[in-house]
């Protein structure tokens, strides 16, 4: 019953932070851990729906980042996004690997991002003129970044794969982090 309350909160944080809209994943039943060849360690039904939410969120972020690298023209938005596109393409590679790892519990969940406000967010990167490219990449990362920071806060409380529970912290240190710095750049073009 704790799980059920768990995988509950799980969806309602995803859906408050605007990655649950459309079809929300299927967490795969808690009492068949997935077992990583790797390692011989299971990922619990809450580490697979956290790890292919954020592999999704993710592939999502590097979309945002590619669309607005070239045409970023502040030297420090550049320099942060740059940095985010290195940290969670090796971030990605992790989470693919242990869900691949984790067989087919690992890889039949697959959570599928690309809802409204992604969609949104996406065309006013593309649609935004040289001169707004900045403005509107801080402010779709601001949220974005947010969002994933939340999620893996609540991974930290959930999760029971020491493996994931760690990068769990790191995206919520890092994410956390690049939300203020997102902020300060926002307030410094004011």
């Amino acid at each position: 019953m704790r799980r059920l309350r768990t995988v509950a909160l799980l969806a309602a944080l995803l859906l408050a932070s605007g990655c649950g809209a459309g079809t929300p994943p299927t967490p795969p039943a808690p009492a068949v851990p997935a077992t990583t060849a790797a390692t011989g360690s299971a990922l619990s039904g809450l580490d697979v729906v956290f790890l292919t939410t954020m592999t999704a969120h993710t592939e999502l972020t590097l979309e945002m980042v590619r669309l607005g690298r070239d045409r970023v023209t502040d030297r420090k938005l550049r320099t942060l996004v740059a940095a985010i596109e290195v940290t969670e393409s090796d971030e990605l590679a992790t989470m693919r690997g242990w869900l691949r790892d984790a067989g087919p519990a690992g890889t039949a969940h697959r959570h599928d991002h690309d809802h409204g406000t992604a969609a949104g967010d996406l065309a006013r990167l593309r649609a935004a003129p040289d001169g707004e490219v900045d403005r509107v990449l801080l402010d779709v990362l601001r949220a974005h970044q947010g969002a994933a920071a939340d999620l893996a806060r609540a991974h930290l409380a959930v999760g029971s794969d020491p493996r994931v529970r760690d990068l769990a912290g790191r995206v919520e240190r890092s994410r956390t982090a690049e939300v203020s710095l997102l902020a300060g750049l926002a307030a410094a073009r004011r």
